[in-house]
């Protein structure tokens, strides 16, 4: 069996090997990150001090007897300590000094620069004369709780003054990490006078995998001003794990190692140091090598463990706001562009439409000259592959994202600044597309603006698309407002034709009689002035004649117009006094038409009776009969519906839709109760008016 004290000595040098490592990543790239050469050289130091403990193995009881003793390896460990701290102190503060000026306090600043240099320089002179006696153990504890308390403070100045630079935060939280734990190893070795085997094992492993994240974190991600790197965990990272796929890869490391230890005599913990070295050599040099792994690694990291850019809540109730504001249908490409151009805070923009077979430009807004605005075929693949939801980005140095913009047209690379170029899809239909122009910030698109592209893209092509249906939906309105007008003039006319057809058909008969020539020119004078009536309605501008009439007189003259058709309707007597305010032959129409439905509906033997009531300030008109009558369900559903019609072929079925939009116009109602083949009464009631 291999000791104990191997697996220390090999946590340790795995861990200097990451170490190592991370100082040849951070020298290669420090210029890119901007931490300067000082910071690379604490990680150089870092190094030799974790492969200098692994060297000395300080938990094994031989050690820890000869550092009571004051032996040259207890003061080595010292000074490697004291070394460790003093460069982080001084590395930490100089970054801090060129990042956030005046950030540090001036006396934790001289603090951390007087303690970096005089503690290891103490160290190395009692390498030589041994001044510190019996205090050993003692004052590399005191020491290096003080450093780690100092460094943290340091610490959270820099992550709390960057809150854009991704690399410095990570770094941060890492070393934060590794600073943590040894103010905790300190703390217990004060208490227990003695240095604890397993809690310098897990010292090692925590730098063993903060170094592998922080290599990894300097070669994929990128400082970046423009971008806040607050820490979190999104939710698909956290709910959406493949854990089939862990498990089973967890299951197989297990029996790997397993098969190992049953064959070699070593221990678990050598197999899982050596596993993590390997893992995270393989992972750098992967990191390393291949830019695809980079790109992946780059927006992984950006997407789980670091606020987002946007604050989706808000960006979403910014767009719906936006889109939901009154606007005319001409206006709508516009208010689509400055929606679109305002979440992303861009100079300008324009949007193109389908029109049948071509996107046809509709709008342009801002910065965007109108004269790159061209009619863009749906044949072209530019077309086809915006059709797909492809996303293009003519201003993204990223190689994936820029993968198909060698089919952009000619126009498109005439646009200066341009930004993106992204479809409008509903559903997997594309009604359009739009164009940006540069951020004001001049940032680069990356994942995040493409994740929201896509979701604000399939909004504004429904808000496009539902304009558009409003639109047409106006015009088949309108349609349906002239078709029911011509119904409506149809209905007159019919009313008209029938009294000249009437008069023509006794003309022959009746021309030598002068009450009948009388009767004639009167009929004939009714006919012109309802026609001069109608045509006075159809004008717009021409409102209806209204005035306070006496509802003797219209209903008198409705009786008197429906006298020649049997059964002829009979009026019970009506008091002088009772007023309506109302255009006088519109009324009378409504009143003669309902008389004229229930004869048509009752045989020549039977009533039509018109008496009249008076209520609280209405007056109540009833149309009673002995005809046919109607069931409940037609009265229900059809009976006031236009172009629904109990006389099959005679009638346009427009009559009491009609009387029932003028009483109602008028403040009244009408309603309406029949029994089949027993008859109907119409009553309407009209609010009275003052003479």
């Amino acid at each position: 069996m291999i000791p104990d004290l191997s697996v220390t000595q090999l946590a340790f040098y795995c861990a200097g090997l990451m170490s190592t490592l991370f100082a040849i990543t951070l020298s290669i790239r420090y210029r890119q990150i901007h931490l300067g050469n000082v910071f690379c050289l604490a990680a150089f130091v870092n190094a030799a001090w974790l492969i200098s403990i692994g060297q000395l193995n300080p938990t094994t009881p031989t050690f820890i007897e000869e550092s009571r003793a004051h032996s040259v390896g207890a003061r080595l460990l010292l000074l490697m300590e004291m070394a460790h701290y003093g460069a982080w102190a001084i590395a930490l503060t100089v970054t801090a000094q060129s990042h956030c000026r005046n950030c540090i306090p001036a006396l934790i600043r001289f603090s951390a620069y007087a303690l970096g240099i005089i503690f290891p320089l103490t160290a190395a002179a009692n390498l030589r004369y041994d001044f510190i006696s019996g205090h050993l153990l003692a004052g590399m504890a005191w020491s290096g709780i003080l450093f780690s308390i100092l460094c943290l403070l340091i610490l959270e100045q820099l992550y709390r003054n960057l809150p854009h630079d991704r690399v410095v935060r990570l770094i941060c939280l890492a070393l934060a990490l590794i600073f943590l734990f040894d103010a905790f190893l300190y703390s217990q070795n004060l208490v227990v006078q003695t240095l604890n085997q397993t809690l310098w094992q897990v010292r090692a492993s925590i730098s063993l995998v903060t170094f592998i994240c922080m290599s990894i974190g300097v070669i994929t991600l990128q400082s970046n001003e423009y971008k806040r790197a607050s820490i979190s965990f999104s939710q698909p990272a956290i709910f959406y794990t493949t854990s089939l796929t862990i498990s089973g890869f967890v299951l197989l490391a297990l029996a790997t190692g397993g098969y190992y230890v049953k064959f070699s005599d070593a221990s678990w913990a050598t197999v899982i140091y050596a596993a993590l070295a390997a893992l995270g050599i393989i992972l750098i040099v992967l990191t390393f090598s291949s830019d695809r792994l980079r790109r992946k690694l780059n927006v992984f990291i950006n997407k789980h463990l670091f606020n987002y850019k946007y604050d989706y809540r808000n960006e979403w109730l910014k767009l719906i706001r936006l889109l939901s504001q009154p606007t005319d249908h001409n206006e709508s490409a516009e208010r689509a562009i400055t929606a679109a151009a305002e979440l992303f805070r861009c100079g300008g923009g324009a949007l193109w439409q389908k029109r049948g077979s071509v996107y046809t430009p509709t709008g342009q807004l801002g910065s965007f000259d109108a004269k790159l605005t061209v009619d863009e075929p749906a044949s072209t693949q530019f077309a086809r592959t915006l059709e797909t939801g492809w996303i293009f980005a003519p201003g993204s140095a990223d190689v994936e994202m820029a993968r198909n913009n060698e089919i952009l047209p000619d126009w498109v690379r005439r646009i200066p600044d341009i930004w993106l170029v992204f479809p409008l899809l509903v559903e997997d239909d594309m009604n359009g597309f739009m164009v940006l122009t540069s951020q004001h910030e001049g940032e680069p698109p990356n994942w995040e603006d493409l994740d929201l592209v896509k979701t604000v893209g399939r909004q504004i092509a429904n808000y496009i698309a539902r304009h558009e249906q409003s639109e047409l939906l106006a015009q088949a309105r309108q349609f349906e407002t002239f078709n029911k007008l011509s119904a409506f003039v149809m209905h007159d006319i019919k009313n008209l034709i029938a009294q000249q057809s009437l008069v023509v058909k006794n003309a022959e008969k009746h021309k030598d009689n002068p009450a009948f020539v009388d009767d004639a020119i009167s009929t004939i004078n009714n006919s012109v002035d309802r026609m001069n009536n109608l045509l006075r309605k159809l004008r717009q501008n021409e409102p209806e004649e209204t005035k306070v009439l006496k509802v003797k007189d219209l209903l008198i003259d409705a009786v008197k117009r429906c006298q020649k058709t049997l059964p002829a309707p009979t009026l019970s007597h009506i008091e002088d006094d009772l007023h309506v305010k109302a255009d006088f032959d519109s009324l009378v129409m409504v009143f003669t038409h309902l008389i004229h439905n229930a004869q048509d509906a009752t045989p020549a033997s039977g009533f039509i009776d018109v008496y009249v009531e008076r209520e609280d300030g209405f007056v109540t008109i009833h149309i009673e009969d002995n005809g046919e009558g109607m069931t409940e369900e037609f009265i229900r559903h059809k009976l006031f519906q236009p172009f629904e019609s109990t006389k099959a072929g005679k009638g346009m079925g427009v009559g009491v839709y009609q009387a029932r939009e003028y009483i109602e116009n008028l403040g009244g109602e009408i309603s309406v109760v029949s029994s089949l083949g027993q008859g109907t009464t119409f009553t309407l009631k009209i609010p009275t008016a003052i003479a």
